[in-house]
């Protein structure tokens, strides 16, 4: 990521970062670009849930959370950043409280809607990097496509009954070779029927896996933010929670794929306007 203005940390913060403020690869400097970060995320569910309470310990300054839904009782199996007495709210407002409890150093933005091919570009425009915690592959698309036009890195999550999957795409860059990096479009190059794929509410899904995968994209944005370690950018993480076993796949840059090949043909979101959303279980 592009380096910006520092802000200073308070008295106050640096107490609360402590055990960051010690690690060499974050210190002063690295939590001071936590605070100055702007994150988007998509989705307030299943997987919305972890990266929101564990971004706002991190310090992220601005999140920014999209969602059109309401919190229900059969949510708080797994979307952990509600709680009973949020049932009915909307989902941006419940996440925003508790955010809010946890740290109050963190400004949240609560979006109240559905991203669409009429707003996703103004909105995913406003952050720095962007958490796809969305339920249906419609917006993962929406998404993955804006993302690439606003060359905006992504932090891609979904997950089955039992499994989970990660990857970090960010095609508007290159890797050492001088190759993009993939876009989720190399890996999946169109969105599969409508109704294929399980319904979360058919099939179930066990909360705490949501809850690792989740996980796992916080520590992947705050890596992107940091500039440490091994970016999952051409990598995708499988997690087997029955197995106990995780296991990566390489993914490499199609440049026959539609958006980020060589001759694309998808250059704004148009594709999407038609498109409908249908749940699936990934949130």
């Amino acid at each position: 990521m592009q380096d910006k203005a520092s802000p200073r940390l308070s008295a106050q913060e640096i107490e609360r970062y402590k055990r960051h403020l010690v690690l060499k690869e974050v210190g002063g400097q690295g939590q001071q670009r936590l605070k100055s970060a702007r994150v988007l995320i998509v989705g307030a569910g299943g997987l919305g849930s972890p990266l929101a309470l564990y971004l706002a310990a991190a310090g992220i300054g601005t999140i920014g959370i999209v969602d059109d839904d309401r919190v229900s009782l059969d949510n708080l199996q797994r979307q952990i950043v509600h709680d009973t007495t949020h049932v009915g709210e909307a989902k941006v407002a419940s996440a925003r409280d508790a955010i809010g409890r946890i740290n109050p150093h963190v400004v949240v933005e609560p979006i109240e809607a559905r991203l669409d091919a009429g707003n996703a570009a103004a909105i995913i425009a406003r952050y720095d990097i962007v958490a796809d915690g969305s339920d249906n592959a419609e917006t993962r698309y929406l998404v993955s496509d804006a993302c690439y036009l606003a060359k905006r890195t992504l932090v891609f999550g979904a997950v089955g009954p039992f499994d989970g999957y990660v990857s970090t795409f960010k095609p508007h860059e290159r890797d050492a070779d001088g190759t993009p990096y993939p876009s989720y479009r190399c890996l999946f190059p169109e969105a599969p029927p409508p109704g294929t794929l399980p319904n979360c509410a058919e099939v179930g899904v066990l909360g705490a896996v949501v809850g690792v995968i989740g996980t796992l994209q916080a520590t992947e944005i705050l890596k992107e933010i940091l500039g440490i370690g091994s970016t999952l950018a051409g990598r995708l993480l499988m997690y087997d929670a029955l197995a106990a076993r995780f296991e990566t796949l390489s993914i490499t840059w199609d440049p026959e794929n539609p958006i980020s090949g060589r001759n694309p043909t998808i250059t704004d979101l148009s594709i999407h306007a038609a498109t409908k959303h249908n749940s699936t279980c990934a949130a």
